[in-house]
C-alpha cells in the first residue's frame, strides 16, 4: 500500500505539473489524414460523420479515409452516401480473411496510411465525437512543438447506469495516468481514439513491423516504438478543447472483453517501468481479494478489509477528482467510493485473463499472442 500510495502521489504531482496548452489559432495548417477503421458501426457512424462534416479545418489540407473491416450491417452504405455529399471522405474496404487472431485494425490503419497523403496521421474510432475546432487546436500544438507523436485526451460519455458511470471513472483515471506519464516522459501510454503521429516517423520506425501479429496495440505499441527512437518528440496535448468523446461499452461482457484486450499486450512492452507499475497495481488489488477470503474464514477481520478499502479510496480520490474536473465529470465522484469493490474485482480479473486468456473483439474470437 505504501508503494501504491507513492505511485499515485507521483502521478498526481505530474498531472498537476503537465502544462495546459493554450494557444491562438494556428496560421500554418499541416496536411492531415484522418484514418477511421470501422466494423458494424451503423449505430455510431451518423454521429461521427456529422462531426466530420462540421470540422473547421481547410478542406485542401484534410482528407478522411474510412476503411470498412468486413461489416455485415448497413455501415458501408452510410459512409458511401456520406462520401457522395462530402468529397474529402474516401471509402476503402479491407478484404476479409479467415486467419484466426489476425490484427484487423492494424491492417485497416496500414491500408489507410498506404492510400493517404497527409503529413500527419490521426486515428479516431468510429464511435467518437469531437468539437469542430479539434484539428485546428492539434495543428496549433504541432506548430509550437517538435512533436512527431501526440497523445491527447479521451473520455467516455456517461449515461444513467452503473456500467457507464463505472467505465467513465475508470477511463478518466487511465487518462490522468497517461497525461502524467507522457508529459513527464516516465513511460508511454495513449488511447488510439485521440492519437496522432507523422507519416515520416511511422515509416522511420517501420510502422507496425514487429508488432503486426499482435491483435491489440495499434496505439501504445506503436507509440513505444516512436518513443524509443525519439523520446523528446513524444508529447501529451493537455487541453479541454481537443477532448475526444467515445461511447461506453454496451454490456459488462463487452466492457470486460475490451479491458482484457487492452491487458493482453502487456508482454510486448519493452519499457520495464510500465511492466513493474502494472504488476504493482495488479498485486495491490489482488491483496483485497485475498483479504476478502480471509474475512470469510475469520469474520472479525472485516474491519481491516473496510479500513484498507477506505485507505485505497483516500489514496486515489484527490488524483481522480482533479482529472474529473478537467474532463467536466466531477458529478461522478459521488460514485467513486461505492464502486471501489467492483473496481478491485475487475482489475484482478481483467489483468489475469489479459495475460492467460482469450477474448472477443468485434464479433471475432482472438487468441492472446505470446511474446517471443
Amino acid at each position: 500500500m505504501f508503494a501504491y500510495a507513492r505511485l499515485i502521489h507521483y502521478y498526481f504531482k505530474q498531472w498537476n505539473e503537465a502544462p495546459t496548452f493554450t494557444s491562438a489559432e494556428s496560421i500554418d495548417y499541416p496536411t492531415i489524414s484522418v484514418i477511421i477503421p470501422f466494423r458494424n458501426e451503423e449505430r455510431h457512424l451518423p454521429g461521427l460523420i456529422d462531426c466530420l462534416q462540421q470540422l473547421d479545418y481547410p478542406h485542401d489540407r484534410l482528407e478522411v479515409i474510412m476503411i470498412d473491416d468486413d461489416s455485415s450491417d448497413n455501415s458501408w452504405k452510410i459512409v458511401e452516401d456520406a462520401a457522395k455529399e462530402f468529397p474529402i471522405i474516401q471509402l476503402q474496404r479491407l478484404e476479409a480473411t479467415q486467419e484466426e487472431g489476425i490484427p484487423y485494425k492494424k491492417k485497416a490503419i496500414q491500408k489507410g496510411i498506404t492510400v493517404s497523403t497527409g503529413e500527419w496521421i490521426i486515428t479516431p474510432d468510429a464511435d467518437c465525437s469531437f468539437e469542430p475546432y479539434w484539428l485546428k487546436k492539434i495543428a496549433a500544438f504541432i506548430n509550437t512543438t517538435n512533436a512527431k507523436c501526440i497523445a491527447a485526451p479521451v473520455k467516455i460519455l456517461p449515461r444513467r447506469n452503473i456500467l457507464s458511470i463505472f467505465q467513465s471513472l475508470d477511463f478518466i483515471t487511465l487518462q490522468g495516468i497517461t497525461a502524467a506519464a507522457v508529459s513527464s516522459r516516465t513511460h508511454v501510454m495513449c488511447n488510439g481514439a485521440n492519437f496522432a503521429y507523422t507519416r515520416a516517423v511511422f515509416h522511420e520506425v517501420n510502422g507496425f513491423e514487429g508488432i503486426d501479429n499482435i491483435p491489440s496495440g495499434d496505439d501504445m505499441l506503436l507509440m513505444q516504438k516512436i518513443f524509443q527512437k525519439y523520446p523528446n518528440a513524444v508529447h501529451y496535448l493537455k487541453s479541454e478543447q481537443v477532448i475526444v468523446s467515445t461511447a461506453a461499452s454496451s454490456s459488462w461482457k463487452a466492457f470486460i472483453q475490451q479491458r482484457i484486450r487492452w491487458a493482453s499486450k502487456t508482454d510486448h512492452y519493452t519499457d520495464n517501468k510500465i511492466v513493474w507499475i502494472l504488476a504493482l497495481v495488479w498485486l495491490f488489488n489482488l491483496c483485497f481479494i485475498v483479504l476478502t477470503f480471509i474475512v470469510l474464514i475469520y469474520p472479525k477481520w472485516a474491519f481491516l478489509l473496510l479500513l484498507f478499502i477506505a485507505a485505497k479510496w483516500l489514496i486515489e480520490y484527490g488524483f481522480v477528482s482533479s482529472v474529473a474536473d478537467f474532463f467536466r465529470l466531477s458529478r461522478l465522484m459521488k460514485y467513486f467510493l461505492p464502486l471501489q469493490p467492483l473496481h478491485i474485482l475487475y482489475t484482478v480479473i481483467a489483468g489475469f485473463l489479459g495475460r492467460f486468456g482469450s477474448y472477443e473483439w468485434k464479433g471475432r474470437k482472438v487468441k492472446r499472442i505470446q511474446h517471443e
